[in-house]
């Protein structure tokens, strides 16, 4: 069994800084899955930064979306994976599921194009089907052989987004996010570059009140 570890917190507080210590820290092989894909200048400029911060004796894999086959290609490696970041992985299964909405929507049809159209194939469809796959690989990073950590985002914490892709996204992170935490060994909140390490005392107080409920 593989120690899980996921790491969370917003953006530039230093989660990727810390995953990758503590990556180092094992004193093994990494393997660095890589889930961002290059649209534009600015993203290209984001990869290559943290290219530069990270040991070019790392094993890089480049994959955006089956994240399931390339855990189980790597379940009996010797060393530890690091995926950076959960949060665009999911981005990309849901921009694939918008996609797919658009292919499959009568454009001659103003109300197959509408929002909540769209909206109801989003949650009814697309999430649940994210999801299932968010479950399939906090189990299996639960049960390879590798030390196995996952960056995420907080992506809730601010205002309701205007449209309706960036509310379904918040929704699919927050929830994604939970899985993989009840499935992790350890879950590390990181805030200004500090680890908060919140699975104890939050299993505790989860625990007290399953308790106080019987």
């Amino acid at each position: 069994m593989s120690q899980f570890t996921l790491i969370t917190g917003g953006a530039r507080s230093g989660k990727s800084t810390f995953a990758e210590r503590l990556a180092a820290h094992a004193k093994r092989p990494v393997i660095y899955i890589a889930t961002a894909q290059i649209w534009d200048g600015e993203m290209a400029i984001r990869v290559k930064k943290h290219q530069e911060q990270r040991p070019s004796s790392w094993r890089l894999i480049e994959e955006p979306l089956n994240i399931h086959d390339t855990l189980t290609q790597l379940k009996d490696e010797e060393g530890v994976i690091l995926l950076d970041c959960v949060t665009l992985w999911l981005t990309n299964l849901l921009l694939a599921g918008e996609a797919r909405y658009a292919e499959q929507s009568n454009p001659a049809d103003p109300a197959a194009s509408s929002d909540r159209q769209l909206s109801s194939y989003m949650y009814n469809y697309v999430e649940p089907e994210i999801l299932a796959k968010v479950k399939e690989i906090a189990q299996l990073a639960q049960e390879i052989k590798p030390k196995v950590i996952f960056v995420t985002n907080e992506v809730g914490q601010g205002i309701v987004p205007e449209n309706l892709l960036a509310r379904a996204y918040r929704d699919l992170a927050g929830r994604s996010n939970q899985i993989l935490a009840r499935q992790a060994d350890s879950v590390y909140m990181v805030v200004a570059g500090y680890p908060i390490d919140l699975k104890p005392s939050g299993v505790k107080l989860l625990n007290s009140l399953f308790e106080s409920e019987l």
